[in-house]
């Protein structure tokens, strides 16, 4: 058997080096799961319906999204949304109003009761985080984040070349 050459060796390596990093994203997507399953079982709601909550609580001041705005940042279809989010507004944790501009287009909002629960649980929060990311000097995380937006968008690329035409 002939030896391999350094090209060859390099793209094994890295062809490998990709293949576990599939792995670990994948790993860490179930381990974010289960830990948004179980902050979710605070509220008696279910894992997908905490990261709506999530999301909203990220929206700055007004604290308000579409159901559009949060499918994208999910990743997920529109009526998903809308579908939990009728869940969640009976339980009195999001309001939904539909636009005064465009009728079509339904803006949610956390409740007070919800953002008292969030707030209520911000210690904890804080502490586990601090505990997850303790290894992280500063500006780490945001260079893994930058770095992992990067490779996030890259895919997407790649999956509409292998959509083909």
């Amino acid at each position: 058997m002939a030896p391999m050459s350094g090209a060859n060796v390099f793209a094994m390596r890295k062809r490998d080096s990709i293949r576990l990093l599939g792995r670990e994203i994948a790993s860490l997507h179930a381990s974010l799961d289960e830990l948004y399953h179980s902050w979710a079982k605070t509220l008696g709601i279910t894992g997908p319906q905490w990261k709506i909550m999530l999301v909203l609580a990220d929206a700055g001041e007004d604290n308000e999204l579409s159901v559009g705005n949060v499918s994208k940042i999910l990743n997920v279809e529109a009526s998903f949304v809308t579908t939990q989010s009728k869940i969640l507004e009976k339980q009195g944790l999001i309001q939904r109003r539909t636009s005064r501009r465009d009728g079509r287009i339904v803006n949610m909002s956390l409740t007070h009761r919800a953002l008292a629960h969030l707030e209520g649980l911000a210690p904890r929060r804080d502490s586990l985080n601090e505990f997850i990311f303790a290894e992280f000097a500063p500006g780490e995380l945001d260079e893994l984040s930058g770095k992992l937006f990067s490779l996030k968008e890259r895919l997407k690329k790649a999956r509409l070349k292998v959509a083909g035409p």
